[in-house]
């Protein structure tokens, strides 16, 4: 955690959020060093931040994540946006964005089978089972295959955030601030 903090301020919350590396009274410039220093060390670097000061660290980071940012240029430099000063909001975040690549794979995985067993049944059945396909069967199976791509997103309706939040950590992933 790199903040521009006192020490007792930053050692205080790293502790509740069991970071254990804590960097106080960081300057912008250090910020950004330590971002750039944790990608060249091959790390994906997730920045977390609302205020206005750390909008070029945000920008730096491969994510930034403003939380709470009342500042239009923290919004703008970061890639996701979150409305409340909640730290576990960024937890909540990565979780949802995990199910809805996940999804987005699941559509991928139909959208395949479904063009491959279509394409294939469309030309192979006139030779193979003697009959053709009508193109009011093949225009239904379209549509079906179409309803089924847009009505998927539905799925995370009924999303719920993960309940256990006090390490801040899904899936093995660690999330530092």
């Amino acid at each position: 955690m790199a903040t521009a903090d006192k020490w007792g301020t930053a050692n205080s919350i790293g502790r509740q959020v069991q970071i254990e590396t804590v960097i106080v009274e960081a300057t912008l410039q250090q910020k950004v060093k330590e971002v750039e220093k944790l990608q060249e060390q091959g790390h994906v670097v997730a920045m977390v931040d609302g205020s206005r000061s750390n909008s070029l660290a945000l920008v730096a980071a491969d994510v930034g994540i403003a939380v709470g940012a009342r500042t239009g240029i923290a919004m703008e430099a970061a890639d996701i946006d979150l409305t409340k000063d909640n730290l576990e909001d960024v937890v909540t975040a990565i979780d949802l964005s995990r199910k809805t690549i996940s999804l987005n794979h699941l559509n991928l995985l139909f959208a395949c089978v479904h063009n491959f067993l279509g394409i294939s049944m469309a030309t192979a059945a006139p030779f193979l089972l003697g009959f053709i396909l009508q193109p009011w069967i093949a225009g239904t199976i379209a549509t079906c295959s179409s309803l089924g791509l847009v009505l998927s997103p539905y799925l995370l309706k009924n999303y719920k955030r993960p309940k256990k939040l006090e390490n801040l950590e899904i899936n093995g992933i660690r999330v530092d601030q």
